[in-house]
């Protein structure tokens, strides 16, 4: 059965039901949380209110932040890409960026665009080097846990700087939260029964089955990626987001008539039409991200943050 952790200024708790057990273990990071997980095991028989908590999020920094570009088929198509022909893609944000699961998300005053992604994260509990084959059944071995994040995106400064990094890694741009759900190695393959669900001032953007729309799962993802890529305890994959982002390709005729303008000109229409987007985010919008199992057997928890 999986175990579930909230992690606060002062402590990590073990989480069971609506009550919560402070877990003695000295560690800071959640790379020293997860050598120590005799100590969570050991966290039973507590009675503080989870609602009392205040947590934070459960994957600290520094660590890597590694991302998935299109990796779910609706997204994709949506974002007007050929899926037959799409490899595993992937890209890094900072650390920093990295809020909890109540903190506000802070638009920089140069972001017009903001807009949201639920993602499903992996947090990586084993060393996986340069060209380890990852199965899915040895998944386990590899990564300890999943949680929810939002892979907030200023969209103008990915389009027209080509600068995916910049774009994702502004301050509160990855909430992570509220809980670090330690899988058994068998609920493993309970991944794809997940659903993911965001929110926007209580309007539903983003609600999607992973397994019914998922490009690359994560065994593949995780053995792609160390083709280049080390990783290590605590660190943090972030597997793509479904349908429902408030960027949309134009229609194909559209783009067919913007490859014959100049770039000037094409971005200058392409932005004056998502100005007028109302489903960008803007100042004292709410986000709420829940992914669960729907026998609530696996529960990430609900994160819920305020744009300022």
């Amino acid at each position: 059965m999986s175990t579930s952790v909230i992690r606060t200024a002062e402590d990590w708790w073990r989480v069971e039901g609506e009550v919560a057990t402070r877990v003695d273990t000295g560690a800071t990071t959640t790379a020293e949380l997860l050598e120590d997980r005799p100590a969570v095991e050991a966290a039973v028989g507590g009675d503080t209110p989870v609602g009392t908590l205040a947590p934070l999020s459960p994957v600290t920094a520094p660590c890597r932040v590694v991302a998935q570009l299109l990796n779910y088929r609706s997204h994709a198509i949506d974002a007007g890409a050929d899926v037959d022909n799409l490899q595993p893609t992937f890209f890094r944000k900072s650390s920093a960026s990295i809020s909890g699961p109540t903190d506000p998300i802070c638009r920089p005053p140069e972001v017009g665009l903001l807009d949201y992604e639920i993602e499903l994260g992996l947090v990586i509990g084993a060393h996986v080097p340069i060209n380890q084959v990852v199965t899915p059944e040895s998944l386990s071995e590899f990564v300890a846990g999943i949680v929810v994040t939002n892979d907030v995106s200023a969209r103008e400064i990915q389009l027209t700087k080509v600068q995916v990094y910049e774009s994702k890694s502004y301050p509160t741009f990855t909430p992570v939260g509220p809980r670090l759900v330690l899988l058994e190695p068998d609920e493993f393959a309970r991944i794809p029964e997940l659903r993911m669900t965001l929110s926007v001032n209580g309007e539903v953007r983003q609600d999607q089955l992973i397994g019914d729309d998922l490009l690359t799962p994560p065994a593949a993802a995780l053995t792609r990626l160390a083709r280049f890529q080390t990783l290590s305890p605590g660190d943090l994959l972030l597997t793509g987001t479904p349908i429902g982002t408030a960027i949309s390709a134009p229609p194909a005729i559209v783009q067919k008539i913007g490859e014959l303008l100049p770039a000037t000109i094409k971005w200058k229409l392409f932005f004056s039409r998502q100005a007028r987007n109302p489903k960008y985010l803007s100042t004292d919008d709410v986000v709420t991200a829940r992914i669960a199992t729907a026998d609530g057997d696996i529960d990430l928890g609900t994160q819920t943050n305020v744009i300022r």
